[in-house]
C-alpha cells in the first residue's frame, strides 16, 4: 500500500512541479533507476562478450579442398565421361575411391553406427534416437521395434577437418589453378 501512495504523490509532484518533472524525466531517459539490492548479496555484473568472428571459410569447403588435393575427387566428378571406356573410368574410380577413403579415415575415423551385419535382425529400443535409426517399411505401433538391418549407418570417431590458413579473397577456392612455367 505504501508504494501506491508514493506513486500517487510522485504523479502529482511531476504534474505540478516542473523541476521534479525534469529530473524524473532525466532519470528515466538515462535509465538510472536504482535497483534494489539485498544486504550482503552481490549481483553478478553483466558481461557482454563480442560475438565470435564469422569464419573466413566454411569447413565444408575445406573438406572438399582436401578431397580434391589428396584424391582428385572434384576432377573426377566434373570430368565428362562420354569419351572414356568403362575400363578407363573404372581404373580412375578405383584410385579416387582408395584416396577418398584414406582422407575420410584420417579426418573422421568412420565406423558403423550399429554393430550388426546387413540383413541381420536387430531390435530398435524404446526412446531410440532418430539420428541413429531410420525406420522404413511398415512402421506401426510403439517401440521397441524388431527389423532387419538394411544399412548399418556410419558414425565418426572424430572430426579433424584442417584449419583454413589462407586469405579471405581465396576462401572460396577449392583447388588452385596449376600453371606450368617454361
Amino acid at each position: 500500500m505504501g508504494r501506491i501512495w508514493l506513486a500517487i504523490r510522485a504523479f502529482f509532484l511531476i504534474l505540478f512541479n516542473a523541476d521534479v518533472a525534469r529530473r524524473v524525466g532525466e532519470i528515466l531517459a538515462a535509465r538510472k533507476l536504482p535497483t534494489p539490492q539485498r544486504e550482503g548479496v552481490k549481483r553478478p555484473e553483466k558481461v557482454t562478450q563480442p560475438p565470435p568472428p564469422k569464419p573466413i571459410r566454411s569447413d565444408a569447403l575445406t573438406l572438399l579442398a582436401t578431397l580434391q588435393r589428396e584424391a582428385r575427387l572434384v576432377d573426377f566428378i566434373k570430368e565428362p565421361l562420354a569419351g572414356y571406356s568403362d575400363a578407363q573410368v573404372g581404373a580412375a574410380a578405383r584410385d579416387v575411391h582408395r584416396e577418398c577413403g584414406k582422407v575420410l579415415d584420417r579426418l573422421f575415423d568412420l565406423r558403423p553406427a550399429v554393430l550388426a551385419e546387413e540383413g541381420a535382425s536387430i531390435e530398435v529400443p524404446a526412446g531410440f534416437e532418430a539420428e541413429r535409426y531410420r525406420l522404413t517399411g511398415n512402421v506401426m505401433g510403439e517401440p521397441p521395434f524388431t527389423g532387419k538391418v538394411a544399412h548399418h549407418g556410419w558414425e565418426a570417431g572424430r572430426c579433424e577437418v584442417p584449419s583454413w590458413s589462407g586469405t579471405p579473397s581465396a576462401s572460396l577456392v577449392v583447388a588452385p589453378a596449376e600453371v606450368e612455367l617454361k
